[in-house]
C-alpha cells in the first residue's frame, strides 16, 4: 500500500499536477490544503503518512505550521520550492522538513525524493527516541545517586552497601531501582523537621 499524502499548496493548478504525479507513482492523496487554511487542523483530520508542501518560497507561517506538526504530530515533510536561500533552508530544517527540494517538482523525481524523506524521518525519529531514553536514564541515575547518598549519610553505609540495600528493596518489592530511590527521597522529605 502506498503512502497517504497531504498536499499543501497555494496554487490549485500546481496542486492538481502534483496530485496526478503522486497518483501515477502509486501514492494516495488524502487532501489538498491551501496554505491560508488551518494546516494543522486539516493534517490532524486527514492523518496523512507524509506531507508535501509545494510553493514558490516558504513563508514564515508555513514554516511555523511545519514546526508545530513536527512537535505535536511528527511525520515526514517534503518541501518543493521554486526559489530559496540558505536562511530559508536552515529554517525549514529546524522546522522538521525531511527533504527540501529547490527548483520545483519534477514528476520523475517524486518517488526517490519521498523514499529519502521517509528514510531520513525514520532515522531522525530513532535518534530522537534514543536521545530521550538517554535523558530519562540520566535523570533516573541522578535520583538513584541522591538516594544512595542519603542512605550513606543517614545510616552510615558505604556506597556499595547503600546500593546493595536499595537493590534488595527493589527486588523484595518487585520495583525498579529508581522507584525505590524516589520512595527513599520522598520519605526523607517527609521526615525532615
Amino acid at each position: 500500500m502506498g503512502l497517504r499524502i497531504l498536499i499543501i499548496d497555494e496554487d490549485p493548478t500546481r496542486a492538481e499536477a502534483l496530485d496526478e504525479a503522486l497518483c501515477a507513482a502509486g501514492y494516495e492523496t488524502v487532501g489538498v490544503v491551501d496554505v491560508r487554511e488551518d494546516v494543522f487542523a486539516k493534517m490532524r483530520a486527514l492523518a496523512p503518512d507524509l506531507i508535501i508542501v509545494d510553493m514558490e518560497s516558504p513563508s514564515r507561517d508555513t514554516l511555523e505550521d511545519m514546526r508545530r506538526i513536527t512537535a505535536e504530530q511528527p511525520r515526514p515533510i517534503v518541501m518543493f520550492v521554486d526559489q530559496s536561500d540558505e536562511a530559508a533552508i536552515a529554517e525549514a530544517m529546524r522546522a522538521g522538513v525531511s527533504a527540501y527540494v529547490i527548483d520545483g517538482l519534477n514528476p520523475r523525481r517524486v518517488k526517490p525524493i519521498l523514499d529519502v524523506a521517509v528514510a531520513r524521518f525514520s532515522e531522525y525519529q530513532k535518534l530522537r527516541g534514543e536521545l530521550e531514553q538517554t535523558r530519562m536514564d540520566l535523570a533516573d541515575r541522578k535520583v538513584i545517586e541522591r538516594a544512595k547518598g542519603l542512605l550513606m549519610k543517614r545510616r552510615g553505609l558505604s556506597e556499595e552497601d547503600a546500593y546493595k540495600l536499595m537493590r534488595k528493596l527493589a527486588m523484595d518489592q518487585n520495583q525498579r531501582l529508581v522507584e525505590v530511590a524516589r520512595s527513599i527521597l520522598t520519605l526523607a522529605q517527609l521526615l525532615e523537621p
